[in-house]
């Protein structure tokens, strides 16, 4: 069994070590990043590093890499206060992994890429029109992580727009039925299959199985 301790890590070759530390969290979400700078020119980025933080208020984590160099998504979502996410799904996986390549800030992802920004109900940033899943948030805390210079950014949910079979009766979610996928490390896309389902568990009782549908 393959065992890297702290310094082994740091001693690694450095696109080695970027491609093993990002993939050992396991399966994350792949979403697109939808903002606008101030004139209204928009930038489309695919992300992994999205976290639920609370469900009331509803709450999601993003982390930013450190704005050292240009960050335009950043930059934009600091310029507005407002942005996107939206699921990546079987359909658009090519299109939106391109959006990671670095363009001109002058340049759209959306057009780049092959995507469209669809704009609902008078909010200010675009949503990806081809995704199942889009969610509209506003910034409410910027927190700084000092250890390595990234920052953690708090939306509120605003908006929220999925497709109807996705939507269990008890608000759960059946991805499968948006087609969303998931990211491992930097480059590889997984389709979902699920396995259990499972109802809350209490202490001394058989944990409930629930149907997956």
């Amino acid at each position: 069994m393959p065992h890297f301790t702290a310094a082994d890590l740091t001693d690694l070759e450095k696109v080695f070590r970027l491609n093993l530390i990002n993939a050992i969290t396991g399966f994350k979400p792949a979403n697109l990043l939808g903002t606008t700078d101030a004139q209204g020119h928009t930038n489309l980025a695919i992300i992994s590093s999205v976290v639920h933080l609370g469900s009331n208020p509803a709450l999601l984590g993003l982390v930013m890499r450190p704005p050292s160099v240009p960050r335009h998504s950043y930059d934009n979502i600091r310029a507005t206060g407002f942005y996107t996410l939206n699921h990546v799904h079987t359909g658009i996986i090519r299109e939106a992994h391109a959006t990671s390549a670095t363009y001109a800030r002058d340049v759209s992802e959306f057009d780049a890429c092959g995507l469209t920004a669809q704009y609902r109900d008078g909010f200010a940033a675009p949503y990806v029109q081809e995704s199942h899943l889009q969610i509209g948030l506003q910034l409410q805390q910027e927190v700084p992580i000092e250890l390595n210079g990234t920052v953690l950014l708090i939306g509120s949910v605003e908006h929220l727009y999925l497709p109807e079979a996705a939507l269990r009766p008890d608000g759960s979610l059946n991805l499968p039925a948006a087609d969303t996928v998931a990211l491992s490390g930097l480059d590889t896309y997984y389709t979902a299959t699920p396995v259990a389902r499972y109802g809350y568990a209490r202490p001394d009782q058989a944990v409930p199985e629930l149907p997956l549908e």
